[in-house]
């Protein structure tokens, strides 16, 4: 397996290359953003170990461009950055975990290990259907040219249609995900929801892409033949 570790402290660069190599793991080490997002572009690995705050060009930017590019190498975010917001705004970029500075290098390696295992698939940071596109990180949802407004539950309601686009969720699928796992209220409020949410994104655009599966629950799904 072969590791890239971008992190300017290169006291704590030197000693991650050596703890992975003992491990196993074949380890490339970037000291600054531009030098890292050219051996990220440049090179294959199995995972990368990102620090956000780096010279030149911060690891934010870094996942931005990968994930634009399509490139999925799993991203573990290294920081010392341990804002709530922080780490929100990585994993909306794209990143697939994170772990905050002083860290046990036990748990980062099981970490690691994890997302070795689930390997590169594809997350998008923004995610799209036709031309319905929705942007968790801003927050934002378009249909072509038309900007469309969403209450905070549209938006989750949305964001987890979309990220299972082309399935079938049960409504308890949808309540588990969307409201609480706890919820113990009716479940009709799904259906109202729905609701909502086919006034906004499908009924103005003439498309009928939130669909009603008998027996299952919901999907959305492609309007293009």
């Amino acid at each position: 397996m072969r590791l890239l570790i971008v992190e300017d402290e290169l006291r704590l660069a030197s000693a991650l290359q050596r703890g992975l190599t003992a491990e196993g793991f074949t380890v490339d080490v970037a000291n600054t953003g531009p030098d890292g997002l050219h051996q990220a572009q440049e090179n294959s690995y199995d995972a990368v170990i990102l620090d956000i705050m780096l010279p030149g060009l911060s690891g934010y930017r870094i996942i931005e461009h990968l994930r634009a590019a399509e490139n999925w190498v799993p991203i573990l975010m290294l920081t010392a950055k341990d804002g709530e917001y922080d780490e929100a705004d990585a994993l909306d970029l794209g990143a697939d975990d994170y772990v905050t500075k002083p860290f046990s290098f036990v748990v980062l390696l099981a970490r690691l290990r994890a997302l070795l295992r689930r390997g590169a698939s594809p997350r998008p940071a923004v995610l799209q259907v036709d031309d319905l596109v929705l942007d968790p990180a801003a927050h934002t949802v378009t249909r072509g040219e038309t900007s469309i407004d969403l209450t905070p539950r549209e938006f989750a309601l949305l964001e987890y249609l979309m990220r299972r686009a082309g399935e079938a969720v049960s409504k308890a699928e949808i309540l588990h995900h969307v409201w609480d796992a706890h919820y113990e209220g009716d479940a009709n409020v799904v259906e109202v929801y729905v609701g909502y949410l086919r006034r906004k994104i499908d009924t103005p655009f003439d498309r009928q892409t939130v669909q009603t599966v008998r027996g299952a629950g919901y999907r959305l799904a492609s309007t293009k033949s």
